[in-house]
């Protein structure tokens, strides 16, 4: 791994945490906290879903942030792009941020206009992943 490259692991490991922590918090506590905000049933449900969306995707791209690291860590030189694959590797960071943070906190402070925000995770994601593609294909 090249040394511009070394948040990449610790970064995963730190989005797997959290990652876990948050849909630790889905299933045993999210619920209740709605409710002691004033949360009628319909909107628990509603609101449940986004946070359990947001835990799935951080998890999902916490993983990939990992195996990022370790195709940087384990390609012969020359086998990737590695400044592409650094790039793809901030906006997945990005899109984990943008996308789940805005849901964590929309319904952590029901707040519906972050919404507006979790796209631009999203579209983070789909361009890290595309230039995580074209990053290992042969030259």
């Amino acid at each position: 791994m090249t040394a511009g490259a070394r948040w990449i692991m610790p970064s995963a490991a730190i989005a797997g945490a959290t990652g876990v922590i948050f849909g630790a918090f889905a299933a045993h506590g999210l619920s209740d906290y709605l409710v002691s905000h004033g949360a009628d049933a319909d909107l628990v449900v509603k609101r449940l879903g986004q946070f359990e969306t947001g835990a799935r995707y951080h998890l999902i791209h916490a993983v990939a942030l990992l195996a990022i690291g370790v195709l940087g860590k384990v390609s012969p030189a020359g086998a990737i792009k590695h400044g592409v694959t650094h790039l793809a590797a901030a906006l997945i960071l990005a899109g984990i941020i943008f996308f789940s943070g805005s849901l964590y906190v929309l319904v952590l402070t029901n707040t519906p206009w972050l919404g507006a925000i979790t796209p631009i995770g999203g579209v983070a994601w789909i361009i890290g992943w595309s230039l995580l593609a074209f990053s290992t294909a042969k030259s």
